[in-house]
């Protein structure tokens, strides 16, 4: 019997119809049966991050995202590019966790998509330097770039692009073997 392996899912988007979240949905399709998923919804109920304000256990909101993390064996991020970085949203949920070590060593996937020819690459990069810098331990083979994510994954978040289906299970691997 193979070892679940849970996994907290975050998108870096609070739209509704995010083509990032739909993605993380169509990943979870993707996953073998010993992945277990937990999306985290909590991005638009984190306080700005203020030292002064990152005491004992920190805010509720905040101690209910690293616990989430704690209770993780990996994270797979999907994210947008905006305004040429990370969403804000994104870097202030990684600003809370900066000082308090829930990402050290925990293993890592970082996709960017986006509907530019581009895939986020900016994005892309910037968190890269974020989670490294809090010891995330990146998956190899875990990072992945989706330019023109609006021709890949269709309305109703179905993936259409076999290479990037490929590529995505390809990622997905790369996670759980860094999990175990």
């Amino acid at each position: 019997m193979e070892k679940i392996i849970k996994v907290l899912a975050i998108s870096g988007s609070l739209r509704q119809k995010s083509s990032n979240t739909a993605l993380i949905h169509a990943i979870i399709g993707l996953a073998r049966e010993n992945i277990n998923f937990t999306i985290y919804n909590g991005l638009g109920d984190l306080p700005h991050f203020n030292p002064d304000l990152d005491v004992d256990d920190g805010p509720e909101f905040v101690l209910d995202l690293r616990t989430r993390l704690n209770e993780a064996d990996a994270v797979l991020i999907c994210t947008p590019e905006y305004g040429n970085g990370v969403p804000g949203v994104l870097k202030n949920a990684l600003d809370w966790l900066v000082s308090s070590g829930q990402f050290m060593n925990k293993p890592t996937a970082v996709v960017t998509a986006s509907p530019t020819p581009m895939g986020g690459d900016k994005a892309h990069d910037s968190i890269l330097l974020t989670l490294n810098m809090i010891n995330a331990k990146i998956a190899e083979g875990g990072t992945m770039m989706i330019p023109h994510i609006n021709l890949k994954l269709n309305k109703e978040g179905v993936l259409t692009d076999a290479l990037t289906e490929a590529g995505l299970r390809s990622l997905l691997d790369s996670l759980v073997k860094a999990s175990s």
